[in-house]
């Protein structure tokens, strides 16, 4: 995605940002998400950012997708997704959720810009 750049986190995990404005990072282990059988934390859990509270619920609802949040992240317009399963999503879901992220991060004026050179048929804007 155009004038995203990766900065370090905390504990040096990468953060996407789009205008200084991260869409993606990469969680350090929380006790907010672990594993139910092992009670670990679980440590490759990203974060995504999502345009609307009833996108992040589209996702999140079905509890076969690899999309979830937790209490932490309520009222947080993001989703969470563990790195392990990001395989069980097409690669058309994955850049479409990615592109949502960017958009919802992104200057109006970039964000205009990117759908008008992508056209209208680009993620989230169907």
């Amino acid at each position: 995605m155009p004038h995203a750049t990766i900065v370090p986190g905390p504990a040096g995990n990468p953060v996407y940002q789009v205008g200084g404005k991260s869409f993606v990072f990469f969680r350090t282990p929380r006790p907010d998400a672990v594993d139910p059988e092992t009670g670990e934390r679980y440590d490759d859990v990203i974060v995504i950012w999502v345009p609307a509270e009833d996108d992040k619920l589209a996702l999140t609802q079905d509890p076969d997708t690899p999309f979830f949040t937790t209490d932490h992240f309520r009222g947080h317009l993001s989703v969470l997704v563990r790195g392990s399963r990001i395989p069980e999503l097409t690669l058309r879901e994955l850049t479409e959720v990615i592109q949502d992220a960017w958009l919802s991060r992104a200057s109006a004026a970039r964000a205009r810009r990117w759908l008008a050179e992508n056209g209208s048929g680009a993620a989230g804007s169907t």
